[in-house]
């Protein structure tokens, strides 16, 4: 986590991150909460939401866990309303909702796309789509979506990932294109394979199905990098930190890679 607050100048900003209960969004979520920031984090386990509100309020920053399912409409738009009345408009927006299952193209079933695509792809869309008048209300914001190095290149056995995070990246740049103007840039982070529960539970998945152990399957991952490691949550928090400062306003519709290397085009 960057020590130096003046090397970011995020302010005291009002964040909401979803999917803030875990990992990346909980790393995230903390490193806005160290800044000074008011962070409001939303998921679906209300537990694991409280234990983060907690940690936050530990660093002497106001808090504000919200159950809500990004997928539902109707429970963005109360997210939105409960954000308001106790912290105030939502400034940096964080889309780190998401979900990452394997299946084989063939034998995965429909459902699976279309859950895929509702938390990763239309999840995000929602929440931009209710928080951005906001944004543009106060002439200021920051949205950065998280997605992946899949939003770049594809794998086998994730064709519903890789589509929907191409599919959040060009959202990422066709917004950024039309908020140029209006004193929001939308931007996405890519990470590669990020040590947290979710890259553990793909490992534990992939070491069911083709009989290795879970530390030969992390072992594989950590060999996708140049670096040969898996990616730390508060990397990506930092540069989270870093696109939503005063001195990144002229960045904008880019989507950053935190893969140690792995995707280098």
């Amino acid at each position: 986590m960057f020590e130096n607050a003046s090397m970011v100048e995020v302010g005291k900003r009002v964040v909401l991150v979803t999917g803030g209960g875990r990992g990346i969004g909980r790393a995230i979520a903390l490193a806005f909460a160290a800044q000074g920031c008011a962070v409001a984090v939303t998921g679906r386990t209300r537990s694991y939401l409280d234990h983060v509100a907690d940690e936050i309020r530990r660093l002497d920053a106001s808090a504000l866990p919200v159950a809500c399912d990004v997928t539902r409409r109707q429970e963005v738009e109360a997210l939105k309303a409960e954000v308001e009345g106790s912290l105030g408009t939502v400034q940096i927006l964080i889309n780190s909702a998401g979900m990452a299952p394997a299946a084989a193209f063939l034998d995965m079933e429909d459902r699976l796309w279309e859950e895929v695509f509702k938390v990763n792809l239309t999840g995000t869309y929602y929440c931009c789509k209710v928080f951005l008048p906001g944004m543009i209300a106060s002439g200021w914001g920051r949205i950065i979506n998280i997605a992946s190095t899949v939003a770049k290149v594809a794998y086998s056995h994730i064709s519903a990932y890789a589509a929907s995070k191409h599919a959040v990246l060009g959202l990422t740049r066709a917004l950024a294109i039309e908020m140029a103007r209006k004193g929001v840039t939308v931007n996405a982070i890519c990470p590669g394979y990020v040590e947290t529960e979710m890259t553990l539970s793909n490992a534990k998945s992939m070491a069911e199905k083709t009989g290795k152990s879970v530390e030969e399957i992390l072992e594989l991952f950590k060999k996708t990098s140049p670096q040969g490691r898996l990616i730390d949550p508060k990397e990506v928090a930092d540069l989270a930190l870093m696109l939503a400062s005063t001195a990144a306003g002229g960045i904008t519709g880019q989507a950053i890679n935190v893969d140690g290397g792995a995707v280098m085009i």
